[in-house]
């Protein structure tokens, strides 16, 4: 817990030294809270999400909750929903690490969801089902009922 405080301290201090002049209904890098939720424990720690391209996303999230800490990376395709402004539909795929007491999962994440950027105001949220594959300690396990939610300052 002390670690998710400490990098939330950090997280603020980046966000409000950050320039929102550029605001809009697209933007290229977002910083903020991502959770991770669903079947089981709920994960919770920062989150990056950053456009190569219009199209080409790769996100990054370091998340924790029950004594389990989840290191993932995420590559997804966007593409823009006519007549909705800010508002993306995305597919991808993602690899992870599990750490906890005693062992660590490898993790094997497809994925599908909405981004939405307020028009000239930097905020975005994202929605996303991330069903799980786990492997590790000579076992795998799967998780159809897991989800994701970022809430991320934009520029």
């Amino acid at each position: 817990m002390r670690k998710v405080f400490i990098l939330s301290i950090l997280l603020a201090g980046f966000i409000f030294s950050a320039n929102v002049s550029n605001a809009q209904s697209t933007y290229k890098t977002g910083v903020g809270l991502g959770i991770d939720f669903g079947t089981g424990m709920t994960l919770v720690g920062p989150s990056v999400k950053h456009f190569f391209t219009q199209k080409d996303v790769g996100q990054f999230d370091v998340l924790f909750g029950n004594d389990y800490t989840v290191i993932q990376g995420f590559y997804q395709y966007h593409k823009q929903i006519q007549n909705a402004a800010g508002l993306q539909w995305f597919v991808g795929a993602g690899a992870g690490v599990g750490l906890y007491d005693g062992g660590s999962d490898f993790l094997v994440r497809p994925l599908v969801g909405l981004d939405y950027k307020i028009t000239d105001v930097p905020l975005s949220f994202s929605f996303d089902w991330k069903p799980t594959i786990f492997i590790g300690n000579g076992d795998s396990d799967f998780e159809a009922a897991r989800f994701g939610l970022g809430f991320r300052y934009a520029f």
